[in-house]
């Protein structure tokens, strides 16, 4: 199942890698650039995992990150290989989050930080800054989480209570 949707994952990261460049090649750090109203493109970087978690850490997060992003990924992996051809969500949600994983891994590994240049907000309140990657991983989240209960539901509707 694995070769089946690694084009997703693999997509996910060429995208990622892709904008996160053009976002360091034409955005200036922390200047907003307006797209929509309450979406802007702003070029930062976060040494931390989600909404800044341990960005100011000491510099040992980007090791630690780096090694459980890597174990997540390895893991992830191995999960793909063994669903059986039917679980098509689940290998959707499961090569999304690899694809989201890698791409913020390759910049721990270059850069020791992600950059980050998607800015979304509503009035004074901004949503921490995030990228392509961040977005495939909550999608596959999602997916994840709405599989394991549509998986549930289906099962509970086959199994007559005893």
């Amino acid at each position: 199942m694995l070769k089946k949707w690694l084009w997703l994952s693999v997509l996910v990261i060429v995208l990622d890698q892709a904008t996160k460049f053009l976002a360091e090649t034409f955005l200036a750090m922390h200047e907003p650039v307006p797209v929509l109203p309450s979406f802007n493109l702003m070029l930062t970087y976060n040494t931390g995992a989600a909404f800044s978690f341990l960005a100011h850490a000491g510099g040992w997060q980007r090791w630690f990150f780096l090694s459980l992003g890597t174990a997540v990924s390895i893991g992830l992996i191995v999960w793909l290989q063994r669903l059986k051809p039917g679980e098509k969500w689940l290998a959707a949600a499961l090569a999304l989050i690899l694809g989201g994983a890698v791409g913020n891994l390759i910049d721990r590994a270059w850069l020791g930080q992600v950059i980050d240049f998607i800015q979304l907000y509503y009035d004074r309140w901004y949503w921490p800054a995030f990228n392509i990657a961040d977005s495939a991983i909550t999608i596959g989240a999602v997916l994840l989480v709405l599989e394991s209960l549509w998986s549930r539901n289906a099962s509970s509707l086959k199994d007559p209570p005893a």
